[in-house]
């Protein structure tokens, strides 16, 4: 039996709807899309990835490819497969691979505040993955936390999800968290991302800083027939920022309805 921590509200729910997180955070993440769709039918399994909640991590290597292959047979295990993808910054490069390493596991994908390739932008943009690079690799995953926190949620109405993400990310392996911010650091996908036949949903906040929207309208755009959704007064974190209007455009997306306008 898998050694994943997961969450499986309707197990009797179909198809399933593999939910991945992003860096720091685990599955609780999703708490506010959960009941969405169990409700619309679904079987939402949202899974800590190894070294993150209380999924434990081996030690032996972590990479996007290997929690890729994690979840493919995470699927598998569950008789879950084929479902659909939803990823997260981190949990959308996870999707992306997953789609191009298993397209027969994979229905629709789902991929939110994510990218391609990760290259900051602008000068601040350098500062802060530098920054965060330093102190992860000196005073730890609670310093390191906070600045990641700070820039999340910089809103003082976001200050209780702010301080929930210091407490996860502080939680998290520190092997796990550094060998994940090497491989988002080298993940490039740009030259597989044709092979992508999956219909595809990208979802962008407007006022995401830590991938800036133009970077998040490459990926959609080297996709085949995907769609770009921006979603306005949302940030990185469009599913806690604005669950009502995420939940509305995935489950519109996942039962081949239309999208809803913002």
């Amino acid at each position: 039996m898998t050694d994943l921590h997961f969450l499986d509200p309707n197990p009797a729910g179909f198809p399933a709807v593999l939910l991945l997180h992003s860096l720091g955070a685990d599955g609780t993440s999703w708490s506010l899309q959960l009941p969405e769709l169990a409700s619309a039918g679904f079987r939402p399994l949202a899974p800590d990835i190894p070294g993150f909640g209380k999924s434990p991590y081996d030690g032996s290597g972590w990479s996007i490819c290997r929690v890729a292959g994690q979840m493919a047979d995470f699927l598998k295990e569950l008789n879950a497969a084929p479902a659909h993808v939803v990823g997260l910054s981190l949990g959308g490069v996870i999707a992306q691979q997953i789609a191009l390493d298993f397209p027969e596991l994979t229905l629709k994908l789902v991929l939110a505040s994510t990218f391609s390739i990760l290259r900051p932008d602008n000068w601040s943009g350098w500062v802060y993955f530098m920054k965060r690079l330093v102190l992860v690799n000196t005073r730890g995953l609670p310093a390191q936390a906070k600045i990641v926190a700070e820039r999340i949620f910089p809103q003082t109405q976001y200050e209780p999800l702010r301080d929930m993400l210091v407490a996860s990310i502080s939680r998290a392996d520190p092997r796990a968290y550094r060998r994940a911010m090497v491989s988002l650091r080298t993940f490039d996908s740009r030259k597989r991302l044709e092979e992508i036949k999956n219909p595809t949903l990208v979802l962008t906040g407007a006022d995401d800083t830590t991938v800036l929207p133009a970077r998040q309208r490459l990926l959609a755009a080297a996709i085949p027939g995907s769609i770009h959704r921006v979603i306005a007064r949302a940030g990185h974190a469009i599913p806690l920022e604005r669950a009502e209007i995420f939940n509305r455009s995935l489950v519109s997306f996942l039962k081949n309805k239309t999208l809803p306008l913002d």
